[in-house]
């Protein structure tokens, strides 16, 4: 790591130079290739997917996205002649529009797309390809000609997987804020405009590039269209703190009189193998999602994972050569001023930190417990977590898919804006009667609230028909009718015949994807503790440290869940927030976050422990390890968490409400992580726990290889500087006051 700062600092504009260059000839790639992200929740094996499968087969086409077209009359009826006349204009040139494959008018006999109150119609458009493959401008063409049609008395609305894209969040004023809140903070800490801009700009070009090759990742891979967002959430957060790890590193060497060239080497030698370390297991974590084979999570997964190497690439390479053009500008006028006139002074905790630090050493089992009950009152809604998928239903209020989702459900009843479909073979006339009788007991079921004829294709050979709930697609009552439709009502009916009706649509297909990621979580979250738990083994030669990091990280979950599920699940300020009502949450949202969440959590794990574990290496006193580690790093942790939680809320004003629901469960997840756990709840334990968190068995230390954090050389400055202090700390303070017993 030396070598590389080294030849960053002396090659500066050439290490400068080159990150410019990818910057540039990535994102000018990026935007000649455009973007290819697919949401595609398809899982294979599931019963919604082989019943989609079976659709497309039998009947072509119906296998595109199927959006709707809603208009309500003020007063009168849609079915005068003039509303007539105007939406049927309107809906043939939406037919002639490209990539539209049907329009179904209510006009049509048989539709009954009419409301009882005659005041409500909607028209189906069928498209040619699945939401995943519709072009924005495709979906924009169909809502524009349709709002075409609006008039005084005349209301038009669309709703859709297709007329969503029309709605994505634009422009990127969460990254701005996230951005400017951090710069501050920085400036706040530091006291040197140059040395706050400079973790800004690092991040950005690391981030930068990441999201024009996500975008190129696109075409090689499916990658979700929330995934550039994602990667931005997490590289903006790690990247700004990586950095001011390293610019923090690198101030206090400059204080300590070494030269720019020298404190940059040393930060990047010392600091910058702490940032490499934390990166590997965010990595690590991330990847983890592989291990679950979803082709929608390994695009998130690469693609974040994308994000964190190049922020930490970046730190350690593009920032030390920044800071070798600011020089001594890193320290602010007054550090510089000092410097000049005393020379290099001791540097040893104190403020706050030093005196929170010594709290916690004298009252753990009290703080201890306190941290303790915080923890377990946030995670008590996650006893309630429902996954699910959020419908039209939960977009903001004035939105035209919220509208007409409304207006469908107060026409039609809610269970129109997400129908099941139902779809088998058909082999005989025994096949047809059957098909015949369950249409009648399907209209007897409980919680159906309609059921249209069954429907042949051309060869007779593959039927379908349509079950409307007389509950919201989100709702649990449908997924509870989704169950009830496939292990009672349909085997019933299929007795005696050659019939396999599959059950497909929306909640059934959001409730098979959830199903299969619930049951490989804890496959997934043991690999992901296993290797974090692993690295930490490695890096600090004890089993208590992996042990109490993996059962922290699992309480920040657990307590992030605990805040989504209040304010998403429990509606707890989601209006308020324009973030639409409440709703269960998306079935991918765990795995993402236990991975991310992991991850970043480590990392304030290793800052923390890194430097207890190097002053529990020189003294052997662990008391005096934990209380100078925590009265050191704490104030760093704290800005970086800061930081983290500005950027991550920030993109709660993006308007959209996955990645609402991930920067409010990072922001909570990172607060409590910084603020409780970690300052808090593990020195406390630490303190509890003595000599023990360092055991590490014999034979297991003889076998396994070493890794170090920070390298010997480093280490043995660092105890040389460390009596240095001492001695002068004593010697002033023998003068002033006298001899005194240090405990």
């Amino acid at each position: 790591m030396a070598a590389l700062a080294r030849w960053c600092v002396q090659r500066r504009l050439v290490a400068v130079l080159l990150w410019l260059f990818a910057l540039g000839g990535v994102s000018a790639a990026a935007a000649v290739a455009g973007s290819a992200y697919s949401n595609d929740y398809a899982v294979p094996g599931t019963e919604a997917g082989h019943a989609a499968r079976l659709l497309e087969k039998g009947f072509p086409g119906l296998g595109g996205d199927a959006d709707t077209v809603v208009w309500h009359t003020g007063s009168g009826s849609v079915r005068a002649a003039d509303v007539e006349q105007t939406m049927t204009r309107a809906l043939d040139r939406i037919a002639d529009l490209p990539g539209i494959a049907s329009v179904t008018s209510p006009y049509d006999p048989g539709t009954g797309a009419v409301s009882a109150d005659g005041r409500t119609a909607y028209a189906t458009v069928t498209f040619t390809d699945g939401a995943e493959d519709i072009g924005r401008g495709e979906a924009q063409a169909v809502v524009d000609t349709a709002k075409g049609a609006e008039s005084d008395g005349l209301r038009v609305e669309l709703g859709g997987s297709a007329m969503s894209l029309t709605e994505a969040p634009g422009g990127h004023l969460a990254e701005v804020v996230g951005v400017v809140v951090a710069a501050v903070v920085l400036f706040l800490a530091f006291g040197s405009l140059a040395a706050s801009l400079l973790p800004i700009a690092t991040a950005l070009v690391g981030v930068g590039t990441a999201y024009a090759g996500i975008a190129l990742l696109g075409h090689a891979m499916t990658v979700a269209d929330f995934a550039p967002m994602l990667g931005l959430l997490i590289g903006l957060g790690v990247g700004i703190d990586y950095a001011l790890f390293i610019v923090t590193r690198h101030r206090r060497g400059l204080k300590r009189g070494l030269s720019v060239t020298e404190a940059a080497t040393t930060a990047v030698a010392t600091t910058g193998r702490a940032v490499v370390f934390a990166g590997a297991t965010v990595c690590i974590a991330l990847l983890g999602m592989l291990t679950l084979r979803l082709t929608f999570l390994n695009g998130v997964a690469v693609a974040a994972c994308l994000t964190v190497l190049l922020t930490v690439a970046a730190s350690v390479t593009l920032l030390p050569a920044l800071l070798s053009f600011i020089g001594p500008c890193a320290l602010s006028r007054r550090e510089r001023r000092r410097l000049a006139e005393h020379g290099p002074e001791p540097e040893v905790p104190t403020g706050f930190a030093a005196r929170w630090s010594a709290l916690v050493e004298r009252r753990p089992k009290l703080l201890g417990a306190l941290a303790l009950a915080v923890v377990t009152v946030l995670a008590l809604p996650t006893l309630g977590l429902r996954l699910g998928t959020s419908d039209q239903g939960n977009d903001p209020t004035a939105t035209t898919t919220r509208q007409a989702y409304d207006l469908l459900a107060d026409g039609f009843g809610p269970g129109v804006n997400g129908p099941l479909t139902l779809v088998t073979r058909v082999a005989g006339g025994e096949d047809r009667l059957a098909l015949d009788n369950l249409d009648a007991t399907l209209r007897t079921t409980e919680g159906v609230a309609s059921v249209t004829p069954v429907t042949y294709d051309s060869a007779g050979t593959t039927a379908r028909l349509t079950v409307v709930p007389d509950s919201a697609p989100q709702s649990q009552r449908t997924s509870e009718l989704v169950d009830r439709l496939r292990q009672e009502v349909l085997p019933r009916a299929e007795t005696g015949t050659s019939l396999d009706v599959q059950v497909g649509g929306i909640t059934a297909g959001y409730d098979d994807f959830a199903d299969v990621i619930v049951g490989k979580l804890p496959l997934f979250v043991g690999v992901v503790v296993g290797l974090g738990c692993l690295l930490l083994l490695l890096a600090f030669r004890s089993v208590g440290i992996p042990l109490k990091a993996a059962a922290m990280n699992v309480a920040a979950v657990a307590a992030s869940f605990g805040v989504v599920v209040a304010v998403f699940q429990w509606g707890w300020g989601s209006e308020l927030l324009g973030l639409g009502r409440a709703g269960p949450i998306e079935p991918f949202l765990p795995v993402i976050m236990v991975s991310v969440l992991f991850g970043l959590s480590m990392d304030y794990q290793v800052f923390l422990v890194s430097r207890m574990y190097e002053e529990w290496l020189e003294t052997g006193d662990n008391r005096r390890a934990v209380r100078v580690g925590l009265a050191e790093t704490s104030r760093v942790i704290n800005s970086a968490a800061v930081i983290m939680i500005s950027v991550f809320l920030a993109f709660v004003l993006s308007g959209d409400r996955v990645i609402a629901m991930f920067g409010i469960a990072l922001a909570a997840a990172v607060a409590l992580d910084a603020f409780v756990l970690r300052t808090l709840l593990v020195p406390a334990l630490m303190h509890l726990l003595g000599d023990a968190n360092w055991w590490l068995p014999g034979w297991l230390e003889r076998r396994l290889p070493r890794i170090s954090i920070e390298p010997p050389e480093c280490r043995a400055a660092a105890l040389d500087r460390l009596t240095d202090v001492v001695a002068e700390v004593e010697e002033i303070d023998a003068a002033v006051r006298g001899p005194r017993n240090d405990h």
